[in-house]
């Protein structure tokens, strides 16, 4: 369904309550399953965390897991663990050209019994699950790090824990970082040094109640509204940490380029746009990829050029990400280059009016676009696709100001 956001202006003062991270919610999920004593508060209601669910308490052998990247990286490596139960996991059309080869021969150099029901390298994947005891496996470093955490999540179940080295420039270090800290709060023992990580086998009982972090890419796109306001808006969006594991935390830090001031009060941050801005940005998102959209289409409407690196892993996305992005701006008057790692926005001086962006099956796209409608009207296609790790922003975008027609 297409929505229509026309154009507006929102509170001068707004708060939004925003549902657990996505990223955190996916990873405590598949704990809990490897140590059921663990209990979980502000689990995230994207349909990704309820296919992960779904999937974790399934007892048939064909699992299906949609568009869900994260879930059919997590669950392959789950699945290899899970003694004498054999499953195929499968997903959407997208999902099986969305490659696995690395992560499938590293858990096969554990020892795990994994192959490919269709294509060589791609879901869907056979597996029979058993006990792995081998230790020692090898990846590049500039690889998904959803790879690399699949394999750190049921590292403390494999019989001698595991000894991960990483070749090269390591990419999007707070993700992993992020999983060896929730190893560490469920008392699993882990180092990291230089390119070797270290998670030890563990055979103890966890009793444990953790509560999820909200999730930090979807509050980017309240960031990019504070931008796109008027000097003196504030948002306050919960719950959040000024120390949070995310790596998308890095927002505060990057938005302050655009005007916007971050105040932590507790379990909230107020969002202040404080002054108008329209400098050049330079960026290396490496340790972000999930918040390029949002930045490119922020400094898009502030006809502010911007140079953004480190997105290479977004061409093996939900869609290649740096051609719909170049697409989508292009048909709002943008200009736009990219290579297969970088995007280049040159300056703009307007906007066209009621522009249909695709969505391509990608959430982020939906939302990402969303706060141009501060500047001129615009339609959202397949505006439902943000359930995938955002179900209510539509309507959260009504409570603050936005004029939506279905």
């Amino acid at each position: 369904m297409s929505i229509t956001l026309q154009k507006s202006s929102i509170a001068k003062q707004s708060s939004i309550q925003i549902t657990g991270s996505k990223s955190e919610s996916n990873r405590l999920l598949l704990l809990q399953a490897l140590y059921p004593g663990i209990t979980l508060d502000n689990i995230s209601n994207s349909d990704d965390s309820q296919l992960m669910t779904k999937a974790l308490a399934s007892t048939s052998d064909i699992i299906d897991i949609h568009h869900a990247g994260t879930a059919m990286r997590f669950l392959t490596a789950f699945l290899a663990v899970q003694e004498g139960k054999e499953v195929t996991i499968t997903g959407s059309k997208r999902m099986k050209e969305r490659p696995m080869k690395i992560l499938v021969e590293a858990l096969q150099d554990l020892g795990a019994d994994i192959m490919y029901a269709e294509n060589e390298g791609f879901p869907p994947l056979k597996i029979i699950g058993k006990k792995l005891n081998k230790r020692k496996v090898t990846l590049k470093a500039n690889v998904s790090s959803q790879y690399i955490s699949a394999l750190l999540l049921i590292a403390s179940k494999l019989e001698n824990g595991l000894e991960l080295t990483l070749e090269g420039e390591i990419t999007s270090i707070p993700y992993i970082k992020m999983t060896l800290s929730l190893l560490d709060e469920i008392g699993v023992e882990s180092s990291f040094v230089d390119n070797v990580i270290i998670v030890n086998p563990n055979t103890n009982n966890v009793s444990k109640k953790l509560t999820v972090e909200s999730d930090w890419s979807s509050a980017s796109y309240y960031f990019s509204i504070a931008a796109l306001s008027e000097v003196g808006t504030e948002i306050t969006i919960s719950s959040y940490k000024e120390n949070s594991l995310q790596g998308d935390s890095s927002l505060v830090k990057i938005y302050k380029h655009f005007g916007v001031k971050s105040a932590f009060n507790g379990n909230s941050v107020t969002l202040k746009k404080e002054v108008s801005v329209n400098n050049p940005l330079e960026l290396n998102l490496k340790n972000a990829p999930d918040i390029a959209q949002t930045i490119a289409v922020t400094c898009f409407a502030l006809g502010m050029p911007c140079d953004l690196i480190g997105l290479h892993t977004l061409k093996i996305k939900e869609t290649d990400r740096l051609v719909a992005l170049k697409t989508e701006v292009e048909k709002l008057g943008g200009e736009v280059k990219i290579t297969d790692k970088s995007l280049h926005l040159a300056a703009s001086t307007s906007i066209k009016n009621m522009v249909s962006i695709a969505t391509y099956n990608d959430h982020r796209m939906a939302m990402a676009f969303a706060p141009l409608a501060l500047k001129t009207n615009i339609i959202i296609e397949e505006s439902g696709v943000v359930s995938k790790s955002y179900p209510t922003f539509w309507n959260d975008l009504e409570s603050i100001g936005f004029q939506i027609k279905k």
